[in-house]
């Protein structure tokens, strides 16, 4: 990646994997399973795999047998995604540590369908173009990029300027961010593939009050890094936020996309 990685915590790769999997699109993994041969065993290549929700969502709504290839720059994900793969003995994990970014068709060769999920928006445009060159001929599912759109609910007054400041956040150092699906798009137009992009939004409510305040606390710190003017205001929200997700007082919309190739 261009700007400087963060490190992602497995504990909230294990907070956030429910909700992620009630957001993706079931639509478009019903679609990808018709388009793909029903005899022959699979090769599902899954980019930034991180501890493997992925292929745990995807592996039982896809035919079988199925080889997965996880790759993540994380050992320590990766020994996640290894130790618990999907539920079924026709489903087997391989992990390989790799640089997204980098990654060429060789390193994708006999992949039947390549696979990520919240890895679009961390790309820049020039990044985005070698995977999607990477992938070219092979079914692709990108599932859960933001999009930039967050609704609360009860509206609070700053809500706006912190959502355009994370947005703002998000675009840093020219990675695409809530940009990503829109210039997917617009680069694969003229390929020849269908694209197909359904909504695949987080409902956060009082059933995910632990990950509704690990949510805010991100959201909020970040609007606050990428615009310093907002620290004073932000206090008091945070603080008003917080104790209403902790009551269950609050509803957040976090809109997602989710992205469907076919060649």
């Amino acid at each position: 990646m261009s700007a400087e990685p963060v490190p992602v915590s497995p504990d909230w790769l294990v907070l956030r994997e429910p909700a992620d999997a009630a957001a993706r699109s079931a639509e478009l993994a019903e679609r990808l399973a018709r388009h793909l041969p029903t005899s022959d065993g699979l090769v599902i290549h899954d980019l930034g795999a991180g501890s493997g929700a992925m292929a745990r969502w995807l592996a039982p709504r896809l035919p079988g047998p199925q080889r997965w290839v996880v790759h993540d720059r994380d050992a320590d994900l990766l020994e996640l995604a290894v130790a618990a793969p999907p539920g079924s003995a026709s489903v087997t994990v391989e992990a390989r540590r790799s640089e997204i970014a980098s990654l060429t068709a060789d390193d994708l060769a006999g992949a039947s369908v390549v696979t990520a999920s919240a890895l679009l928006d961390l790309l820049t445009a020039r990044e985005l173009a070698r995977m999607l060159r990477a992938c070219a001929g092979r079914p692709l599912l990108l599932a859960l990029t933001v999009v930039g759109c967050v609704i609360l609910t009860p509206a609070h007054p700053l809500d706006a300027r912190i959502g355009a400041a994370f947005n703002a956040h998000q675009r840093r150092g020219g990675l695409l961010g809530p940009d990503a699906v829109a210039a997917a798009v617009e680069a694969l137009r003229g390929t020849g593939a269908e694209v197909f992009v359904r909504p695949s939004p987080w409902r956060l409510d009082a059933a995910h009050a632990d990950l509704t305040l690990e949510w805010l606390d991100g959201w909020i710190a970040a609007a606050i890094e990428q615009d310093p003017a907002l620290a004073n205001a932000a206090r008091a929200y945070r603080y008003k936020r917080l104790a209403q997700a902790g009551a269950g007082a609050l509803t957040v919309a976090v809109d997602h996309a989710d992205l469907l190739v076919l060649p």
